[in-house]
C-alpha cells in the first residue's frame, strides 16, 4: 500500500507543477470621453469710430424730453403732507421748490427748503432723460440723511404720470428697501408727487404727498 501512495503522491506533484499558472491581466483604464457641448464664444464686434461717436453724440444731446423738463423752471410752492407710518396720523408742512436745468440742459436740478419736525429741511433732487435707456432716472439727498435715492421710471404719455421705482436704506435695519415715487403733471402750473414707502412689516404705504404750484 506505501508502494502505490508514493507513485500518486509524485503524479499529483507533477499535476500541480504542470498546470498552467494564470497571471490576471493588469486593469486597462478606459478615457472617459466628455461629451458635453462645448459653448463657443461669439466674436466680439468692435463697432467702428463712426458708429461710436455717433452714439456719444446722441447721449449727449438734450431732446424733446429735456425740452419738457425745461418748461418746469421756476419757482414752486409745496404743500406737504406727510405719515410716518401706516397708521400714523398725516402732518402738514409748506416749503418751496426751485428748478433749473443744468449741464448743457441735459439734467434737472430742484433745491427745496422749508422746516419739518420744527427744524430746518433742505433737499437736493436731479431729474434726468436718459437717451439710450429712454427712462427718466432721478436722485435725492437732503440734510437729514447720508444716503442717496436713486429711482427710474418711464412716463406714459396719455395719462402725463410718471411712476418711478428704486430702493433707499432704512437707517435703523440698515437694509434697503424699495421705494417709489408717482409724478402726476396735472398742468403746466400744477404737480402732484406721491411718494411711497415701504413698512417694517414689509407693507407698502404712503409716506408723502406734494402738491405743487408755481409760483406766479
Amino acid at each position: 500500500m506505501k508502494k502505490l501512495a508514493l507513485p500518486l503522491l509524485l503524479v499529483s506533484i507533477s499535476i500541480v507543477s504542470c498546470k498552467k499558472v494564470e497571471t490576471p491581466e493588469p486593469e486597462v483604464t478606459k478615457e472617459v470621453i466628455d461629451t458635453t457641448e462645448i459653448a463657443i464664444e461669439e466674436p466680439v464686434s468692435i463697432p467702428d469710430s463712426a458708429t461710436i461717436n455717433k452714439a456719444w453724440m446722441d447721449y449727449m444731446t438734450p431732446s424733446d424730453m429735456h425740452t419738457n423738463l425745461a418748461k418746469d423752471n421756476g419757482i414752486w410752492d409745496e404743500e406737504l403732507t406727510m405719515w410716518m407710518s401706516a397708521d400714523a396720523q398725516p402732518e402738514t408742512t409748506k416749503a418751496t421748490a426751485e428748478y433749473r436745468m443744468i449741464l448743457n440742459g441735459l439734467h434737472q436740478e430742484m433745491i427745496h427748503k422749508g422746516d419739518f419736525m420744527g427744524m430746518p429741511f433742505e433737499g437736493r433732487g436731479t431729474m434726468s432723460f436718459d437717451n439710450a435707456s429712454q427712462e427718466y432716472i432721478s436722485t435725492w439727498i437732503d440734510n437729514m440723511s447720508s444716503g442717496i435715492t436713486t429711482m427710474r421710471g418711464k412716463l406714459d404719455k396719455e395719462s402725463n404720470v410718471l411712476k418711478m421705482e428704486g430702493q433707499s436704506i432704512d437707517p435703523v435695519t440698515k437694509k434697503m428697501k424699495v421705494m417709489r415715487e408717482v409724478i402726476t403733471y396735472i398742468d403746466n402750473d400744477t404737480h402732484r408727487l406721491e411718494i411711497y414707502d415701504t413698512g417694517y412689516d414689509n407693507v407698502e404705504y404712503k409716506t408723502m404727498e406734494i402738491l405743487l404750484k408755481r409760483r406766479k
